[in-house]
Order: C-alpha cells, then sequence, then structure tokens
C-alpha cells in the first residue's frame, strides 16, 4: 500500500502546473493532501478529482485558506472532522480529517503556522497541544493508525539547512521542538528519520526566496508519524523533491507499507 503526503500550496494553482501527471505516477491508494485552499465551487469546470477514488475534501470557510483533502482507492469511513477542543472547535480553518480505510485509520492534518504575529503564535501552540491530546486515544489502538501532514515544525537540526541562524523563528523554536520531541515520547514514530538515520539533513519545504531550492536550503516540516501498530508495517518512507517542486513549494512524502 502506498500513502502519500503533500502540501500542494493551492489545489487550483498545482491543476494548472500539472499536477494530474502526478496522481497517475506516483500511483498511491491513498493522498492527503494539506493546503488545498479551495471550495468544491472553486475548482475548474473542466478537472475533476483522480478517477477510481473516494474523496472528502474538508475546506477553510475563509475562501483561499487552508484546507485538506483525503482521498482513498478503498471505502473510506471518516471518523471525524477537526479536532475539537476549544480553538477554534468547528475546524473552520479546514485542518484535520479523521478516516477509516479498512482497519487502518488515518488522520490528515494541516498544522498552523506562527508567522510573525504573535496572536497566530499563540493560536499555533494552543492548536498543537489541543492536537497532541486529540491523537493520543489513537495512539494505543490495536490497528495501524497514520498521522502525517504539514506540522509546520522542523524538529532537530537534521530538519533544517540553518539551525543556528533560524533558532528564533517559528516553526524551529526550543519549545516547539520540545513539544515535538513529547510527541515523540507519547509513542509515534517519525518513520523518514527512523529509517533514514541521524545526521542525514533532508528537506520536504523550500522558500521562495533566496534561491532556496536551488541550493537545497530548506525544512522537514511534513511527517508520517506511526502508531507501533503500523510502524511495523514500513518498507519504505521517501520525499520526492525532484518533480514535486514543479507543483508546490512542498514536495509530497510517499510511505509504503506491507499490504
Amino acid at each position: 500500500m502506498r500513502i502519500v503526503s503533500w502540501n500542494v500550496n493551492g489545489i487550483r494553482a498545482a491543476i494548472r502546473k500539472g499536477i494530474d501527471g502526478y496522481f497517475d505516477s506516483i500511483d498511491a491508494d491513498i493522498w492527503m493532501l494539506q493546503e488545498v485552499r479551495a471550495l468544491p465551487e472553486q475548482l475548474p469546470k473542466d478537472w475533476s478529482w483522480p478517477e477510481g477514488y473516494s474523496l472528502h475534501l474538508h475546506p477553510a470557510e475563509k475562501k483561499g485558506y487552508s484546507g485538506v483533502a483525503t482521498l482513498s482507492r478503498s471505502s473510506m469511513e471518516i471518523l471525524e472532522v477537526g479536532k475539537k477542543g476549544n480553538h477554534d472547535p468547528n475546524d473552520s480553518e479546514g485542518r484535520v480529517i479523521v478516516s477509516k480505510h479498512g482497519e487502518m485509520i488515518c488522520i490528515n492534518t494541516y498544522l498552523p503556522s506562527g508567522s510573525n504575529k504573535v496572536e497566530r503564535q499563540e493560536f499555533k501552540e494552543a492548536w498543537m497541544e489541543e492536537w497532541r491530546q486529540f491523537i493520543r486515544p489513537y495512539l494505543e489502538l490495536n490497528t495501524p493508525v497514520i498521522v502525517c501532514g504539514d506540522l509546520n515544525i522542523a524538529h532537530t537540526e537534521d530538519d533544517i539547512w540553518n539551525p543556528k541562524g533560524n533558532a528564533k523563528q517559528s516553526g524551529f523554536l526550543p519549545h516547539e521542538r520540545e513539544w515535538f520531541s513529547d510527541l515523540l515520547n507519547d509513542g509515534w514514530h517519525d518513520v523518514f528519520r527512523e529509517f533514514t538515520g541521524e545526521g542525514v539533513k533532508t528537506y520536504s519545504w523550500w522558500s521562495n526566496r533566496g534561491q532556496a531550492r536551488v541550493k537545497d536550503r530548506g525544512w522537514r516540516i511534513d511527517y508520517f508519524l506511526l502508531n507501533p501498530v503500523a510502524q511495523k508495517m514500513v518498507k519504505s518512507v521517501s520525499i520526492k523533491r525532484e518533480g514535486g517542486l514543479e507543483i508546490s513549494d512542498h514536495a509530497p512524502v510517499i510511505l509504503d507499507l506491507e499490504d
């Protein structure tokens, strides 16, 4: 089974840039997309989602903002939409879909960014802790659970090209990184890092500034976090930089599991 997590940086722009070809060539069983940034009625009239997949699109209420979508070749049951809690309890920003695919549960997440505004950083951090508590019960299930998405945090110095220069930037703040360590200490497996090993710098997002893509000056902020049951099924996990950056500022992350 192949599962892909990809922040597409706007599905309408991705369509113009040829994302249909990637749906075909990557050939995944489940796609979990973030930052879709479109209501259904905003999609091109002559375009449709890939044939043969069931779809759940959870857009933000605000047009052109956030939003997630999950596509599956198999039957898909939607278990929850949103993380509940006190901060955006109705998930008006379109950030979480929990879906079930046979015995497997997938949690598609687009975690808020802190940007440069204090209010958004405070929102992000409150959201982070509520989301951590929201996913924790899934950790203990005796069934495979896949958490994935753009979590807007680079966990270690291996996950960012210039750790010293970014130490005071949202997404690499010490307490954000500590929160991520706590997340792993809960029992989630960062399978890309486990399979790649420490000391290897591989990124999933690059700024549009300063020739970051050409110079490979990026951040790894897109993750697959697996519970112990799912972790035992992993065959491989990779980041498809080549080609993927023609569509988005994020590369797709590809997880292959034993059937």
